[in-house]
């Protein structure tokens, strides 16, 4: 007698591969305050993750049963002689198909060293608490091949916790959109160059508000100093032979690929000049259709 044989429902489970993104970079540049944001952003998160180990969480995640899309983990010089898996690690996984993304972070040594000093915290390279800087410069040794490959650098010397938060969601987003994303940033001069500007503007031609008595507590986000910058006639000829400028070149840096773009614009102090023409190019910018941000790195100075 034939036994009735039962239809069997196979469930079909699609396979979801999560996008990777690896914070790695030199101790003390915000990795932790990274992943804590990327956390709040919906991120699966790992700390200080043996690179090796890397192939085995994306097998883990894409086996899950609540789906896992999002992971973000650090990798540094922490992991010891592990670190040195990394390029491996995410070479296999781009082979496998995955996305994988790698944010690395930097800052100035003065920074570090003054990061450092407010924790109290040792450096992972000195081990006796006895050269700091020594060990700083010897680390950026080290991940100079990892800086090479990575896909978007951030110096974080001049960011707050806030500051940093956000600028990775606009890389993130950068990433995600077609439209490029722009980063207007004033600067002083006396305070060194924005190591992460794609294009450097020098105002200190423009007459100088710091002479006058009157405006010189104030900064570029007062209204008397914008008029007094902006009514100059100089100021009003390099707008617009600017604005030219950026309508011929922006859209060929979209062609080329690039996701975000940073424009620094310097005077001495950064405290008027280049405070009034980073808001004015950003305002244009933005009636240009460019999702725009501004930062005034050294207002406060």
């Amino acid at each position: 007698m034939l036994k009735s044989v039962m239809p069997i429902a196979l469930e079909v489970r699609r396979v979801i591969k999560p996008t990777i993104l690896v914070i790695t970079g030199l101790s003390g540049a915000g990795k932790t305050l990274a992943l804590h944001a990327l956390e709040d952003m919906g991120y699966f998160c790992v700390d200080n993750l043996p690179p090796r180990l890397l192939p085995t969480l994306a097998e883990l995640c894409v086996r899950s049963r609540q789906p896992i899309t999002k992971v973000a983990l650090v990798a540094d010089v922490r992991g010891g002689e592990f670190f040195h898996d990394l390029k491996d690690a995410i070479t296999q996984l781009r082979e496998r198909s995955h996305e994988v993304r790698v944010f690395f972070l930097e800052a100035s040594d003065e920074v570090l060293v003054r990061r450092y000093k407010e924790t109290r915290r040792r450096h992972p390279l000195d081990s006796e608490g006895r050269d700091l800087l020594q060990a700083i410069q010897r680390e950026r040794e080290q991940l100079a091949d990892i800086r090479a490959i990575a896909d978007e650098v951030l110096d974080t010397s001049g960011l707050t916790p806030q500051q940093l938060r956000d600028e990775i969601v606009r890389r993130l987003q950068a990433g995600a959109e077609a439209t490029m994303q722009v980063k207007v940033v004033s600067f002083g001069f006396k305070y060194g160059l924005p190591v992460d500007a794609d294009l450097v503007l020098d105002v200190r031609f423009l007459p100088n508000p710091n002479y006058d008595p009157s405006l010189r507590p104030l900064s570029g986000l007062d209204e008397r100093v914008k008029q007094f910058v902006l009514q100059q006639p100089e100021t009003q000829e390099f707008l617009r032979r600017l604005q030219s400028l950026l309508e011929f070149a922006l859209p060929h840096y979209r062609r080329e690929g690039k996701s975000y773009l940073t424009i620094a614009i310097g005077c001495t102090g950064g405290r008027h000049r280049s405070v009034v023409l980073a808001e004015a190019v950003a305002d244009f910018l933005r009636q240009q259709g460019y999702p725009c941000t501004v930062q005034h790195r050294d207002v406060h100075h």
